[in-house]
This record gives C-alpha cells, sequence and structure tokens, in this order.
C-alpha cells in the first residue's frame, strides 16, 4: 500500500486528448482515495476544445510519486522536450511513470521503455515500434506492468490501468468500489486482448468490396481461398497480393478474423448458445470456437459475453 502523502500527477502540454485525461482525473480524484492529485504543466494548455490550467509546473513532476502522461492528440507531431525531460528526471527520482494511449510515445520518446515490453492504441502501434526499436511493442493486450512503468491502449484501457493502479494501491475492495461507480467492470486483466479486430474496410473504393460484402452473407458456410479467388474471378495468387494490399493479412487469416468478429457481434446482440454461435460464425463446433477466441481475443466467449453484454441482455 502506498501512504496518504503520495501525489499523483498528471504531465500535460498542448495537444492531449481530453477523454484519458478528464476520465482518469475523476477516477483519481474519488472520495475514497487518498492520492494528492495536481496537474503539472508550464503553461495554460489546449486539451481537446479546453483549455487548462495547470497546478504546478512540469519541474515538479520530480516530487511526484506516480506520473500520468495523457494520451497525444497526433502521434505526427513533435513532442514536447519539456514534457519528456521532466517525466525522465520523475523517472529518475524514483516515480511511477504511466502512459494512457499514445502516451507511450513520450515514455518512449524519454527511453523510458527500451528493452520493455510497452503498448499503445492498436491503430498505433506499428508507428510506436517503427519509430522506436528498442521497445518490444504488444498490440495485442489491453495494458502492461513493468512496475516503475506501465503503458495501456486505447480509451476504455485507460481506465482498466487506473483500476489495476487503485487496487495494487489500496486493494481489491477499493478498486471494486471505483468500479461500481463507473458502472465498469471492476477487472479487466492487462493480457487479454485490445478486443479490435481487423475490421472491413469500408465504401467502394478498393477492389474487394464486393467480395467482403459475399462473405459477410455466408459465415456459416465452409468457404476455401478458391472459393473467394473464384468469386472475385481472379487467381488464387492475384488474390493474395490483393489482400495484402487492402487488408494487410492473408485471405485465410482475414477470413478467420472475420468469423470472430461475427461471434463477437453474436455473444454481445443475441442470447444464441456458443453452440449455435459456432454454426452461426463458420467454426463449426463449440469446441472449435471455444480455442481459436480465446487465443484470438485473449478471453473465453462466456467470459467475453459477460463483459460485454448489457445487464439484462438486449
Amino acid at each position: 500500500m502506498r501512504t496518504v502523502s503520495d501525489m499523483l500527477a498528471f504531465a500535460v502540454t498542448d495537444g492531449m486528448l481530453h477523454f484519458e485525461l478528464t476520465a482518469t482525473y475523476e477516477i483519481f480524484t474519488a472520495p475514497q482515495l487518498d492520492y494528492r492529485v495536481v496537474v503539472c504543466g508550464n503553461a495554460p494548455v489546449r486539451v481537446g476544445r479546453f483549455t487548462l490550467e495547470p497546478d504546478l509546473p512540469l519541474d515538479q513532476l520530480k516530487r511526484a510519486e506516480t506520473v500520468i502522461v495523457p494520451a497525444l492528440a497526433d502521434v505526427d507531431d513533435p513532442i514536447d522536450l519539456e514534457l519528456v525531460q521532466a517525466v525522465r528526471e520523475a523517472h529518475e527520482e524514483g516515480a511511477r511513470i504511466v502512459s494512457l494511449c499514445t502516451g507511450a510515445f513520450v515514455l518512449a520518446e524519454a527511453g523510458l521503455l527500451d528493452g520493455l515490453r510497452a503498448t499503445t492504441h492498436w491503430a498505433h502501434t506499428d508507428v510506436l515500434a517503427e519509430r522506436y526499436p528498442r521497445v518490444e511493442v504488444d498490440p495485442d493486450v489491453l495494458y502492461i506492468d513493468n512496475g516503475q512503468v506501465m503503458t495501456s491502449a486505447g480509451k476504455a484501457a485507460a481506465i482498466d490501468l487506473s483500476l489495476h493502479l487503485i487496487r495494487s494501491d489500496h486493494g481489491s475492495a477499493t478498486a471494486n468500489t471505483a468500479a461500481r461507480r463507473l458502472v465498469v467492470p471492476p477487472h479487466r486483466d492487462g493480457g487479454q486482448a485490445q478486443f479490435v479486430l481487423a475490421p472491413v474496410p469500408s465504401g467502394e473504393g478498393h477492389p474487394l468490396a464486393e467480395l467482403f460484402d459475399w462473405v459477410s452473407a455466408r459465415f456459416d458456410q465452409t468457404i476455401t481461398v478458391e472459393d473467394l479467388a473464384r468469386q472475385a474471378n481472379v487467381s488464387s495468387r492475384h488474390l493474395a497480393r490483393l489482400f495484402k494490399a487492402v487488408t494487410g493479412t492473408t485471405p485465410l487469416q482475414w477470413l478467420h478474423t472475420q468469423r470472430i468478429r461475427r461471434a463477437q457481434e453474436l455473444l454481445e446482440m443475441t442470447d444464441d448458445s456458443v453452440d449455435q454461435i459456432a454454426e452461426a460464425s463458420g467454426m463449426g463446433t463449440a469446441t472449435t470456437l471455444r480455442r481459436h477466441f480465446h487465443r484470438t481475443v485473449g478471453v473465453p466467449p462466456d467470459t467475453y459475453r459477460r463483459t460485454f453484454r448489457p445487464v439484462g441482455g438486449r
């Protein structure tokens, strides 16, 4: 457990997203917690569409026990070097450094993720890995706790990591109380997948649009690569090239992903049994669905349904 004098500081600069900042700020300022929450920045900053007046300058981050770096709105914008230096100095003073979503780019720029596993929003993991090759980027988890350094994926994962911090500092009962107040699951393990799979490219602006529509109406049927090539009126080799260009993956992997996505939708939206969903998504049997679903999503179908299905069903 950490002490009542602990200072938890949000490190802010222009161009941060307001959701991750305001949502987690509200979490950590809950009355049942004893964090001394402050916002550190060197000047009034633009956060989303709002202007925020920091409590303390960035050089005061080194006094904090925990430093939280919210998400950057645009990872292609130059990173504030004063922010990077202040976060690095806080780390050197022993602070626990936490990034939310694309805030991981600040930690990587400071060198705090070198040689460590880290994550960020799935849409930016490739950029993070390319820009910082010494970081072991894992795109398939909600958050990663390396002890003194922690990173999280997208918006909901920022809440998950916040609850994980509260659980580490104050115990499960306090974390569960915070989760009930937020009306969110009290615990989602950081190692489970981000629940975001390769989407079907929308619109008619690519050569596989009609094929994707054809597949979407036949998930309950056996479909081979030859079936796909025949429907697209191309050779199997050319089909593979098209899929790589449009989806970044192979026809079979894309089809597998779409079947899992269909199973996710049915788990969320229907009362169908796992056997029925396995048949409707083309997985055949419940055993096959459970094996592939757990491997791809990170949790069993029943756990996924409990997490994402509203109380009382739809």
